[in-house]
């Protein structure tokens, strides 16, 4: 089974206030990520939460995910990333890691990173512009290597490590680089969205 495990337990602290539930796209944040991968045929999709983020959940509402609980107040990514992963059922072949705060993920993204994977088995990582984005797709056999190692330098590690395994999927899709952490890159990716929605209607 190939699963999704979404970061969401951030502070949102060069935001000002908590990014993931700010209006995007007719929908929050959060739940456009979400909402993407249950389009998909992703088999189980793990939300990473803090212990503060209980209002993440409630937005999320009845949706098919599991909650996974970071009670490391103080943790850096990689430990929302290895909360996700002990969350894994046994029976996992593949894991997506994708941050909370891609609202322009769209399942077709998705698909083709699977389609990728299960041609090539390898690390499949998106990359525009020369430039490595998110999310992240890789087999479950890494899965103990980075809740072991990488303390330092997080996922970039696994990468690193495994330069031979690593399939670089070139997108000219920017989104695969979206990275919404302040209110400018907020309103530009707000403003992009409804630029290709307004493209769509045309």
């Amino acid at each position: 089974m190939i699963c999704a495990v979404i970061l969401a337990a951030g502070q949102s602290k060069r935001m000002g206030s908590q990014k993931l539930l700010m209006p995007f796209g007719g929908s929050i944040m959060i739940a456009r990520v979400v909402d993407a991968y249950l389009d998909v045929p992703v088999d189980s999709v793990h939300v990473v939460l803090s212990q503060s983020n209980q209002p993440i959940a409630d937005a999320l509402g009845k949706r098919s995910v599991q909650y996974v609980m970071n009670k490391n107040t103080d943790g850096d990514m990689l430990s929302s990333v290895r909360c996700g992963l002990r969350s894994l059922p046994p029976q996992t072949v593949a894991v997506f890691i994708s941050p909370g705060d891609q609202p322009s993920l769209e399942p077709s993204t998705i698909r083709q990173m699977i389609q990728i994977f299960s041609e090539t088995k390898k690390i499949v990582v998106p990359i525009c512009n020369g430039i490595r984005g998110h999310p992240l797709l890789f087999t479950s056999c890494y899965i103990e290597e980075i809740l072991a190692s990488f303390n330092d330098v997080g996922l970039r590690g696994l990468l690193a490590s495994h330069p031979e395994d690593v399939f670089e999927w070139a997108t000219s899709n920017s989104i695969v680089l979206e990275d919404v952490d302040t209110p400018e890159e907020y309103q530009q990716a707000a403003a992009k969205k409804a630029l290709f929605e307004n493209k769509d209607v045309v």
